[in-house]
């Protein structure tokens, strides 16, 4: 299986992108693992809300595959413990999905087309965060949900 983290836009800040590498390397001995970010949309401040959801919504409809298992990172998605993270990692990988996509969207959600996609929603807090932490937030996450599956001795309970 392969783990992808589908983002829009890309991380701006050099100091959070370096930690996301950290990660992406680390995840590299577990799991194949890959950050795709597609292009910022251009001429959002002649744009509503709801289309930009709507044209970023098309671009990560056109960036997934058939077959690819979807969560999206939405803050009303499930709250899990690192554990219950892991756990539903390998319930992924056990039923033999090629690709388990991770979606971060853009400022304002989701449109309902990515929502009538996805397979699941998960939140990693009732707070809001820049997108580029998200993103560090969530490598991390991975990483930590690995090595609980490998019985490695990264996370304490």
């Amino acid at each position: 299986m392969k783990i992808v983290l589908l983002t829009v836009g890309k991380t701006t800040a050099s100091h959070v992108a370096s930690g996301i590498n950290i990660y992406l390397e680390r995840l590299g001995h577990y799991v194949p693992t890959e950050m795709v970010s597609l292009p910022d949309l251009k001429g959002t401040a002649s744009m509503s809300e709801d289309q930009q959801k709507v044209r970023e919504g098309a671009a990560i409809i056109g960036a997934l595959q058939p077959g690819d298992r979807v969560v999206l990172l939405d803050e009303k998605g499930d709250l899990l413990t690192s554990r219950k993270f892991a756990r539903s990692i390998e319930q992924v990988m056990l039923a033999g999905v090629k690709r388990l996509v991770y979606v971060v969207g853009g400022p304002y959600g989701f449109s309902q087309e990515v929502y009538a996609r996805a397979d699941a929603k998960l939140s990693l807090s009732p707070m809001t965060f820049p997108h580029d932490l998200v993103r560090l937030l969530f490598v991390e996450q991975l990483y930590r949900a690995m090595t609980i599956l490998r019985g490695e001795k990264y996370h304490h309970d």
